[in-house]
């Protein structure tokens, strides 16, 4: 049986009381390496995948498997993928996404956003003109210095806010202007833009 569970931004204290317990219990957890860096506390006995598609050699049908997702699971996660390659599921436990963590950070509301991944996907940032508020998930091909320079070129003009590690020690929020060049400071990032739209 598996169970996926999404683990929030990546520090252990934003795991709900019920992906705890589960991750306590389970038979069998699979997790990718900074997921299960941070979980070590409440376990140690994870099997570490590096790659999306090594996920499925893995789970064992006679074993309460628990894959552990960064952020959300349901939220541009593993959960579509394993779907299209007819994993049967059992149960979804939902996550803090590490937008919502940094809207909150904000303190910012986020129900009009618009939102674009970016992370190991291909995305098309001219779809920011269409709104005021615009939220995307970026990796270390789709950074913030790249798409203030794309957004620039594409003549938008705004404000953008830009999370590094959110919710570990070394988290940094900063914000720039569209087109201003961004110090990369880590692939874990989470890219909100507020538009000026005419």
């Amino acid at each position: 049986m598996l169970t996926i569970a999404g683990v929030g931004p990546g520090n252990p204290r934003y795991l709900t009381i019920d992906v705890v317990e589960r991750i306590k219990n389970a038979d069998q957890i699979i997790a990718f390496g900074r997921v299960g860096t941070s979980i070590k506390s409440l376990r140690e006995d994870y099997v570490q995948v590096n790659r999306v598609d090594e996920i499925i050699s893995y789970i064992d049908d006679k074993k309460d498997c628990l894959l552990l997702a960064s952020g959300d699971p349901n939220f541009y996660g593993i959960v579509e993928y394993l779907k299209s390659k007819e994993v049967a599921i059992n149960q979804v436990l939902p996550g803090i996404s590490s937008f919502q963590y940094l809207m909150a950070r904000l303190k910012k509301s986020w129900q009009n956003a618009n939102f674009i991944s970016l992370h190991g996907r291909n995305g098309d940032l001219s779809k920011v003109k269409e709104s005021k508020l615009t939220i995307l998930l970026i990796d270390r091909n789709n950074s913030p210095s790249y798409i203030s320079s794309e957004l620039f070129n594409l003549r938008l003009r705004g404000t953008m806010y830009v999370g590094f590690n959110l919710s570990y020690d070394d988290e940094k929020i900063i914000k720039v202007n569209i087109g201003e060049e961004i110090e990369d400071y880590s692939s874990l990032g989470v890219v909100v833009i507020e538009n000026e739209m005419d």
